[in-house]
């Protein structure tokens, strides 16, 4: 995190929206916002920022992340549909194809493991996917299904952040997803925890100080509807419609660990 001085008191730049959209949606049951988000990982790579601007949303009243995932797909397809539509030049200045967002296939973490392993000899990894891998996986998603994209769920609850929803039959495995595409992850999202009990027990077995979610976690006190929701980065996303590898070439001012004045 980066921490700042706010009058008399230490605060931080905010990393993510999560815990108040979740609080939000209490309130209009559907809640989207666009804003920068800052990260001091000590990542210096192709694919990261510690500057972004994130697309969020959250909503209310789900069954379960297979609904989220559902509306995801029906915002990708807005956003390819109206640059398609009103960016055609632009898009063959640059020689940019974009990709088609058909049936995206879904494969369960477990599975994608196995699957890297005998087909591409990828070491597992218990805990996420590494970049090899989802660049393996997606050549997979492409020769089998004929789909540039593909869905990653069932993450391992241990490893996902303590709001996220396990899966009532495999509480080993969470209700969260990944999408990635053309060889990188581009969007996380799941379920959420909703009930307070739920919430406070899933903090405590972290080691988490609750005082510190005190207002968060007031919020789920009286009730909250069952939810989840989505993040996505708008500079790796434009990055991979536009083909381009360094996602600091589709930013302004790129901040990363080694930049931060032009």
């Amino acid at each position: 995190m980066f921490g700042i001085e706010y009058f008399d008191r230490r605060a931080y730049l905010a990393q993510s929206p999560q815990l108040y959209k979740q609080v939000m949606v209490g309130v209009f049951e559907r809640v989207f916002e666009i804003g920068h988000a800052y990260r001091a990982e000590p990542h210096d790579t192709a694919r990261h920022l510690n500057e972004y601007l994130s697309l969020d949303m959250e909503m209310g009243f789900i069954e379960d992340h297979h609904d989220v995932m559902r509306v995801l797909s029906e915002v990708l397809r807005h956003i390819l549909g109206t640059l398609a539509q009103d960016y055609a030049p632009d898009l063959a200045m640059l020689g940019a194809r974009l990709p088609d967002l058909g049936d995206v296939p879904v494969v369960c973490f477990t599975e994608a493991q196995d699957l890297l392993a005998t087909r591409y000899g990828e070491e597992p990894d218990q805990a996420d996917l590494s970049p090899s891998q989802e660049r393996s996986l997606c050549r997979w998603a492409e020769a089998e299904h004929g789909s540039e994209w593909v869905f990653v769920t069932g993450y391992p609850t241990a490893h996902r952040p303590f709001y996220t929803m396990p899966d009532s039959a495999h509480p080993e495995q969470s209700n969260s997803f990944d999408l990635l595409c053309r060889g990188t992850e581009l969007v996380t999202g799941g379920q959420r925890i909703h009930e307070y009990g739920q919430l406070r027990s899933s903090l405590r077995a972290r080691g988490y100080d609750e005082a510190g979610f005190e207002g968060y976690l007031e919020a789920f006190r009286y009730g909250m509807p069952p939810e989840g929701g989505f993040a996505i980065g708008s500079e790796r996303l434009l990055a991979r419609f536009l083909g381009v590898e360094n996602v600091r070439e589709v930013t302004l001012f790129p901040r990363a660990v080694n930049r931060l004045t032009p």
